[in-house]
Order: structure tokens, then sequence, then C-alpha cells
């Protein structure tokens, strides 16, 4: 199901798990690997090719949810204020929404718009996870310096962390963890 009002999105009958994070983080593509068919979920070069809010029914179950990414994407600025208007109201009301995993490009240092955001969802009471992408593109020694870095301006924040994962849409690296945590959720709301 695709679609920006979420009163037309699916019963809230069931967990979902919403991935979010800036405009061509990967968000799609680890949607992809973590349900291994490269095709559910659209892709594109082009940021801001989301920008709906897509819910994929997994297993009967649950719902993985890909949401619009926030930043630079090449839409109207009147269009990135509706698609921020729909995503906050997602964010905030939907009362089934077990974690919104904040994906974030393990290339780059911390950025202003990721740690204000994640800010933004602490002060807002929503339970999200962090997942650094695009680990294949760096040395693993990068990789671990550059979540490192993130760990230190995070806790200049935050008392407890969230979850935080390593993961690449093209090795699979993270999809165990991302999957066992998702599972781990739903056995503790039971």
């Amino acid at each position: 199901m695709s679609n920006t009002d979420i009163s037309k999105c699916p019963p809230a009958d069931r967990p979902e798990y919403a991935f979010i994070g800036r405009s061509n983080v990967g968000k799609s593509s680890l949607i992809n690997m973590l349900v291994n068919n490269k095709k559910l979920a659209k892709t594109s070069q082009r940021p801001g090719k989301t920008q709906h809010i897509n819910h994929f029914l997994i297993n009967e179950s649950w719902y993985l949810v890909d949401l619009p990414g926030y930043g630079y994407a090449k839409v109207s600025k009147a269009m990135q204020g509706k698609l921020q208007t729909y995503i906050v109201d997602y964010i905030k009301k939907r009362e089934n929404l077990f974690c919104l995993f904040v994906l974030i490009d393990s290339r780059h240092e911390p950025q202003t718009i990721d740690l204000e955001f994640t800010t933004w969802l602490g002060e807002s009471k929503v339970p999200f996870a962090i997942v650094f992408t695009k680990s294949d593109k760096l040395g693993n020694n990068k990789v671990a310096s550059n979540v490192a870095f993130y760990r230190k301006e995070l806790k200049k924040q935050w008392e407890q962390l969230p979850p935080l994962m390593v993961s690449s849409s093209e090795t699979g690296l993270g999809r165990d963890q991302i999957l066992d945590f998702i599972e781990s959720t739903q056995i503790g709301s039971e």
C-alpha cells in the first residue's frame, strides 16, 4: 500500500518498522535486502524517489514501511513541506510503529540534520534505532571510526544510546542483526 495520508494506511493491527533517513541513504535498498527481493521497494540513483508512505506486509504478520527521505531531494519547496507534514504525522500518530530505523550513510561524518532528527525523536518519545548504511563502500576500519565518531556525538545528547547497527545492501551485512532486532521487539510486546 502506498499513500500520503496516514488515515489511509493499513489498519493499525500489526507491528510496523519504518525506515527513514536523508535522501539517497539507501532505505529502499535496505528493505529489499532484508526481504531478499531486489524489486520490492523501488530504488533510484535520483534522490527523492520515494514520496509516499509505502507499506510492505511481511509474512502476513508485520509491516516494513519505506518513508520519504529528509534533506536534499529534487522536489519543490512546497512538496518538501508537504512531505515533512505527513512524515511527522506518521511518526507521531502511528500507534503500531514499533521502531523507526534512522538510516545514516556510514561514509560521512555526523551531519547536523541527522543529529537534530534523532534529538527530535527522543524528545517525541519515538522508539528508534540507527542503521549505518553503505558500509561496503569503505574499509572496516573507516566504518568503525565513523560509527565511533557518531557514537561520541550522540553521547553529547543521550545518556543511553539507541541501538546502533551497520549494514550493506550489497553484501547483506546487518541483515540478520536487523531481523533479529525486529523479532525481539515483537516477542517483547506479546
